[in-house]
């Protein structure tokens, strides 16, 4: 059995260090150009040099993402911007088009090359294949079941390593490549740009009576005929350990530092107690499962990972967000009071319970006891969210703490 590392999603150099101190062994970042998530906040140069610093600290890599569809007038550009890449120094560049491949492979050849589930890496042929052409890694699609993932690893070499994702929402449309955003709004989700059409309400209009629209009902929010489930491994963890994976994947780079928080703990306990004693896995099942639904998610699936799903387990039925917890921002140094700092995402206030939620898998109930702006005026609540405000919660906190009270 491998040991394989927890590779989690960052849209902000907020998020990477909440990543790296909530149990990732590696991040995966975008910059301000050439990766699938054109509307994230993404990475400026100053941002990307000091998470990488920060990761690097504490034994935590970063990759990032240059994952689109290059068309002619972009390649200069990538050039570029992989010459920027070169002084920064990350771990490795995920990459889908073969000439972007190209690309970094005679600019910056002292970085990993990973190929992008874009490129549809569905058999083992494909892997060779990217191997003979320099690539470390290669992120299987979505597509495939463990067994196939398991005749990929028998037939390729040993030091090429698989990528896969274990949570986190899935496309309609195979390994990503979607033309709906583009047909809609002209905004092109091959080169990062997605409107996520796939996510809007439809009604259907029968051809004999052009003009009248006909809602889909399936409950009270109506339905996202396209919407898919989002992918869910936790219950599965011994099967995905066993797969011969080498990377194992989150997806969000477009989530919050809650999301990101919630996911990268649950998963990096799991593992964890999974390769100390099988026993604690099982024995801590209730925990995963609860600690998983505490942040914004669909429905679960479990995908292709067992075979094309049937009737009673699709991936792509009426299915909506849930949410059972409220994130209101990351806990900062405490000043001599003992109040800690924050940048409030969501509104709270004085006398209400929220809970302070820690890296180690503990979960603290905290009465607000006072709220303070920058000026140093009592408030009653934080109505306002990008507020850096000092809060008094009664108990100490550490940085990097995440705030969140229940929805």
């Amino acid at each position: 059995m491998r040991h394989p590392e927890l590779l989690v999603p960052a849209s902000s150099l907020e998020v990477l260090k909440v990543a790296v101190m909530f149990g990732a062994d590696a991040v995966y970042i975008g910059g301000e150009a050439f990766g699938l998530r054109a509307k994230a906040k993404n990475f400026s140069k100053e941002d990307m040099s000091e998470g990488i610093s920060f990761a690097h600290a504490h034994g935590v890599k970063v990759y990032v993402t240059a994952n689109i569809l290059a068309h002619n007038q972009d390649l200069e550009g990538v050039r570029a911007y992989f010459e920027e890449l070169k002084e920064l120094k990350p771990d490795a560049l995920i990459i889908a088009d073969p000439g972007v491949f190209q690309i970094a492979k005679e600019v910056c050849p002292e970085i990993e090359r990973h190929v992008s589930t874009q490129a549809n890496n569905t058999n083992y042929a494909t892997y060779r294949f990217w191997y003979e052409q320099g690539a470390k890694r290669v992120v299987s699609a979505r597509e495939l079941s463990l067994e196939e993932i398991c005749g990929i690893r028998d037939n390729i070499p040993e030091d090429l390593e698989i990528e896969t994702f274990i949570h986190g929402a899935m496309c309609i449309s195979y390994s990503g490549r979607c033309l709906l955003s583009n047909y809609f709004t002209g905004r092109d989700a091959n080169q990062g740009a997605c409107t996520h059409p796939c996510r809007w309400k439809y009604s259907v209009m029968e051809e004999s009576r052009p003009g009248e629209y006909f809602p889909v009902y399936e409950n009270e929010r109506g339905t996202f005929i396209f919407n898919s489930k989002d992918l869910c491994m936790i219950e599965h963890i011994p099967d995905i350990l066993h797969a011969g994976i080498d990377s194992l994947k989150i997806e969000g780079r477009m989530k919050t530092a809650l999301y990101v928080a919630t996911v990268a703990r649950t998963y990096r306990k799991a593992i964890d107690d999974y390769q100390k004693d099988p026993a604690l896995y099982e024995q801590n099942l209730p925990w995963y499962r609860d600690q998983i639904s505490n942040c914004t998610y669909r429905q679960f699936t479990t995908g292709f990972f067992y075979g094309k799903p049937d009737q009673e387990s699709q991936i792509y039925d009426n299915n909506t967000y849930a949410q059972d917890y409220i994130y209101l921002g990351i806990a900062g140094d405490r000043d001599a009071r003992g109040c800690c700092a924050i940048e409030q995402r969501n509104k709270f206030s004085v006398g209400e319970q929220i809970e302070i939620m820690k890296p180690n898998g503990d979960n603290i109930p905290v009465t607000v006891k006072a709220i303070y702006d920058e000026e140093g005026t009592s408030l009653e609540s934080a109505p306002h969210p990008k507020q850096k405000l000092m809060v008094d919660l009664g108990c100490e906190t550490d940085r990097y703490d995440i705030l969140r009270r229940k929805s």
